[in-house]
Protein backbone atom coordinates (compact mmCIF):
# COMPACT_ATOMS: atom_id res chain seq x y z
CA UNK A 1 0.00 0.00 0.00
CA UNK A 2 1.16 3.97 -0.76
CA UNK A 3 -1.20 5.77 1.52
CA UNK A 4 -0.28 9.40 1.89
CA UNK A 5 -1.90 12.14 4.68
CA UNK A 6 -4.03 14.09 1.93
CA UNK A 7 -6.21 16.43 4.74
CA UNK A 8 -6.75 16.91 8.32
CA UNK A 9 -9.45 19.03 9.80
CA UNK A 10 -9.33 21.96 12.54
CA UNK A 11 -12.25 23.83 13.93
CA UNK A 12 -12.28 27.69 13.07
CA UNK A 13 -14.79 30.31 14.72
CA UNK A 14 -13.32 32.95 12.88
CA UNK A 15 -12.46 32.32 8.77
CA UNK A 16 -10.72 35.48 8.43
CA UNK A 17 -8.73 35.57 11.42
CA UNK A 18 -7.67 31.80 10.67
CA UNK A 19 -7.01 32.37 6.86
CA UNK A 20 -4.55 35.73 8.30
CA UNK A 21 -3.17 33.12 10.78
CA UNK A 22 -2.22 30.29 8.43
CA UNK A 23 -1.87 32.40 5.16
CA UNK A 24 -0.27 35.59 6.12
CA UNK A 25 2.18 34.43 9.31
CA UNK A 26 2.11 30.71 8.87
CA UNK A 27 2.85 31.22 4.79
CA UNK A 28 0.41 28.59 3.73
CA UNK A 29 -1.41 29.10 0.61
CA UNK A 30 -5.36 28.88 0.03
CA UNK A 31 -6.05 26.16 -1.87
CA UNK A 32 -10.23 25.93 -1.04
CA UNK A 33 -12.24 28.66 0.28
CA UNK A 34 -15.98 27.47 0.34
CA UNK A 35 -19.12 28.88 2.09
CA UNK A 36 -22.12 26.80 2.54
CA UNK A 37 -25.10 27.39 4.79
CA UNK A 38 -23.78 30.67 6.44
CA UNK A 39 -20.76 28.88 7.33
CA UNK A 40 -17.30 28.93 5.42
CA UNK A 41 -14.52 25.81 4.97
CA UNK A 42 -10.71 27.26 3.79
CA UNK A 43 -8.28 24.80 2.77
CA UNK A 44 -5.07 25.52 3.66
CA UNK A 45 -1.33 23.95 3.23
CA UNK A 46 2.29 24.41 2.91
CA UNK A 47 3.07 26.29 -0.56
CA UNK A 48 5.31 23.65 -1.59
CA UNK A 49 3.18 20.48 -0.69
CA UNK A 50 0.04 20.54 -2.80
CA UNK A 51 -1.35 17.31 -1.87
CA UNK A 52 -1.02 18.32 1.88
CA UNK A 53 -3.81 20.44 3.36
CA UNK A 54 -5.57 20.99 6.55
CA UNK A 55 -9.14 21.77 6.12
CA UNK A 56 -10.25 25.19 8.77
CA UNK A 57 -14.26 23.92 9.61
CA UNK A 58 -16.48 26.04 11.46
CA UNK A 59 -17.53 23.52 14.12
CA UNK A 60 -21.02 23.65 14.56
CA UNK A 61 -21.02 21.86 10.90
CA UNK A 62 -21.69 18.87 12.33
CA UNK A 63 -25.24 17.52 11.83
CA UNK A 64 -24.78 14.99 14.67
CA UNK A 65 -23.76 17.10 17.25
CA UNK A 66 -25.84 17.85 19.74
CA UNK A 67 -26.57 21.15 21.35
CA UNK A 68 -24.81 20.41 24.89
CA UNK A 69 -21.97 18.54 22.71
CA UNK A 70 -21.74 22.05 20.61
CA UNK A 71 -21.37 24.08 23.65
CA UNK A 72 -18.77 21.52 24.75
CA UNK A 73 -16.78 21.62 21.74
CA UNK A 74 -17.16 25.43 21.87
CA UNK A 75 -16.09 26.14 25.24
CA UNK A 76 -13.06 23.29 24.84
CA UNK A 77 -11.26 25.35 21.77
CA UNK A 78 -12.28 28.83 23.84
CA UNK A 79 -9.68 27.01 26.34
CA UNK A 80 -7.36 25.44 23.69
CA UNK A 81 -7.87 22.12 24.50
CA UNK A 82 -10.06 20.95 21.68
CA UNK A 83 -7.52 20.43 18.72
CA UNK A 84 -4.00 20.53 17.36
CA UNK A 85 -1.74 19.76 15.08
CA UNK A 86 2.03 19.20 14.23
CA UNK A 87 4.51 20.92 11.81
CA UNK A 88 7.92 21.06 10.82
CA UNK A 89 10.62 23.41 9.68
CA UNK A 90 14.08 23.20 9.53
CA UNK A 91 14.64 26.50 10.98
CA UNK A 92 12.72 27.00 14.47
CA UNK A 93 14.44 29.87 15.48
CA UNK A 94 13.49 31.84 13.11
CA UNK A 95 10.36 30.40 12.04
CA UNK A 96 9.22 31.24 15.83
CA UNK A 97 10.85 34.51 15.41
CA UNK A 98 8.46 35.09 12.95
CA UNK A 99 5.03 34.09 14.67
CA UNK A 100 6.03 35.65 17.60
CA UNK A 101 6.67 39.47 15.98
CA UNK A 102 3.05 38.38 14.62
CA UNK A 103 1.63 38.70 18.03
CA UNK A 104 -0.09 35.19 18.01
CA UNK A 105 -0.58 33.49 21.69
CA UNK A 106 2.97 31.67 22.37
CA UNK A 107 2.64 28.65 24.58
CA UNK A 108 5.91 28.07 24.36
CA UNK A 109 9.06 29.08 23.22
CA UNK A 110 11.60 26.43 21.66
CA UNK A 111 13.37 24.36 23.87
CA UNK A 112 14.70 20.25 23.30
CA UNK A 113 12.40 18.33 24.44
CA UNK A 114 13.31 15.25 27.13
CA UNK A 115 11.61 12.76 24.51
CA UNK A 116 14.16 13.93 21.93
CA UNK A 117 12.75 16.79 19.55
CA UNK A 118 13.20 20.48 19.51
CA UNK A 119 10.12 22.53 19.16
CA UNK A 120 7.95 25.07 20.28
CA UNK A 121 4.08 25.94 20.49
CA UNK A 122 1.63 28.48 19.51
CA UNK A 123 -2.18 28.53 19.16
CA UNK A 124 -3.92 30.20 16.15
CA UNK A 125 -6.86 32.10 16.40
CA UNK A 126 -9.83 29.53 17.49
CA UNK A 127 -7.31 28.35 20.10
CA UNK A 128 -6.13 25.08 18.00
CA UNK A 129 -2.28 24.21 19.55
CA UNK A 130 -0.16 24.33 17.23
CA UNK A 131 3.42 22.49 18.19
CA UNK A 132 6.14 23.12 15.31
CA UNK A 133 9.22 20.94 15.55
CA UNK A 134 12.74 21.59 14.30
CA UNK A 135 13.72 18.75 11.39
CA UNK A 136 17.13 17.05 12.22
Amino acid sequence: MNITIHSSFLPQDDPEAALAFYRDILGFGLRLDVGYGGMRWLTVGPVDQPSTSIVLYPPNADPGLTDDESRTVLEMMAKGTYARVLLATADLDSTFDAIQASGAEIVQEPIEQPYGVRDCAVRDPAGNLIRIQERR
